[in-house]
C-alpha cells in the first residue's frame, strides 16, 4: 500500500467533519477545496521525485533515459488524458449516487489506476535490447 500523508489525511477528516456540520449545501465548495489540496500534494510529490531523479542522473547513479521516438511519452500522456476525461462522468456518478464518500472513492480509484500504470512494471511497455518499446 502507498505511503499515507498525515497532513492530507487530516485535511480529509476536517473536510468530512465540516461537511457534517455545514450540510450538503456546501459540499461542492468543500470538495473543490480538498481536491485542490490533493492536486497540490501530487504536484509536490512529482516535483520532488523528478528532482531526485535529476540529482541521480547528475551524479551518474541513474542513467538518463534514452531518447527514442517519444512513444512512451505519448502512451503515458494518452493514458493521463483519457483518465482525466473519464474522471468527469465518473465523478458525477460517484457524487450523485453516494455523495462525498462516493466522490472520494471515485477519485481514489482514478489515482490508484494512474499510480499503478506508472509504477507496476507489467503495465508499462516492455523494452527490447535497443531500448525501443515492444508491441
Amino acid at each position: 500500500m502507498a505511503t499515507h500523508d498525515p497532513d492530507l489525511r487530516k485535511e480529509l477528516d476536517a473536510t468530512l467533519q465540516t461537511r457534517k456540520e455545514l450540510g450538503p449545501e456546501y459540499e461542492s465548495e468543500l470538495l473543490e477545496s480538498f481536491l485542490e489540496k490533493l492536486d497540490e500534494n501530487v504536484d509536490r510529490r512529482v516535483r520532488r521525485q523528478l528532482a531526485e531523479q535529476q540529482i541521480q542522473v547528475a551524479r551518474g547513479t541513474l542513467p538518463p533515459r534514452r531518447a527514442g521516438n517519444g512513444r512512451e511519452f505519448w502512451e503515458r500522456f494518452g493514458f493521463a488524458a483519457l483518465s482525466l476525461a473519464l474522471a468527469i462522468p465518473l465523478s458525477a456518478i460517484g457524487a450523485g449516487i453516494a455523495g462525498m464518500p462516493g466522490l472520494l472513492v471515485t477519485w481514489a480509484g482514478i489515482v490508484g489506476v494512474n499510480a499503478a500504470h506508472g509504477t507496476v512494471p507489467w503495465l508499462r511497455p516492455r523494452k527490447d535490447h535497443r531500448g525501443d518499446a515492444q508491441d
